[in-house]
């Protein structure tokens, strides 16, 4: 499966790529999970944005937070979202993967931390995320923090 893997900053991002970003975590994010909360929360425009698109169609994206802006000790990877119309091909992985490595490139290779939905902890463990807080309720969903050293 081919792909067109982007990385911009989020004064660089075209008005078609924005749209596509927030459709994609508004569908998965609002509509699937039926979670409903304010997703613009004044962080993007200090990220960088990874975009991975199959043709014309936005199939995963996340968000690269600097260190200070999520947490004071560490940058974060944020909002990842896959389209349920790529979920168990490897998309997620690709994703996670060049995110880590996107952090490195831009940020420097330094702990990464992440607000990990519950349900997903094995999958983050298998890239080095390791659960470093408790357990807590962010929007009526169990999230834990991680780390990856």
């Amino acid at each position: 499966m081919a792909f067109t893997k982007i990385s911009k900053a989020f004064a660089e991002l075209t008005p078609f790529e924005m749209y596509d970003m927030l459709r994609l975590r508004s569908e998965v994010f609002v509509v699937e999970q039926t979670c409903v909360f304010l997703d613009m929360d004044d962080k993007d425009q200090k990220c960088q944005h990874l975009l991975m698109y199959k043709g014309d169609t936005l199939v995963a994206t996340s968000r690269l937070v600097p260190k200070g802006i999520s947490y004071p000790d560490a940058m974060s990877i944020g909002r990842i979202v896959t389209s349920v119309a790529v979920r168990g091909t490897g998309v997620g992985k690709i994703l996670v993967d060049y995110s880590i490595e996107e952090c490195y490139r831009l940020f420097g290779k330094e702990s990464i931390k992440i607000g990990a939905q519950l349900y997903a902890k094995g999958f983050y463990e298998s890239f080095g995320f390791v659960q470093s807080g408790e357990v807590y309720d962010e929007d009526g969903i169990d999230h834990i923090e991680m780390t990856k050293a």
